[in-house]
């Protein structure tokens, strides 16, 4: 029985082990290093700043098309 224990451990350690390296490896590119993560560049600020405030702009334009239809703006 001692012996059957010993290899259920032994395959269970192999198991997370084995679950260990493979997360791990998904964070890492082709040549094995890991990602670096990079900032956002000014330009890319700009572009989202405007797509938010197109999409405000949007929004404020369709409630003031029902002027009739009173509705927050959320």
């Amino acid at each position: 029985m001692a012996m059957m224990e010993s290899l259920v451990e032994r395959i269970k350690s192999k198991v997370k082990g084995a679950l260990k390296k493979k997360s791990s490896s998904s964070k890492l590119s082709k040549n094995g290093k890991p990602y670096i993560k990079m900032d956002k560049s000014a330009s890319v600020k700009v572009e989202i700043r405007s797509r938010n405030a197109r999409k405000l702009i949007d929004k404020t334009l369709k409630a003031v098309d029902r002027p009739g239809n009173i509705t927050p703006i959320s």
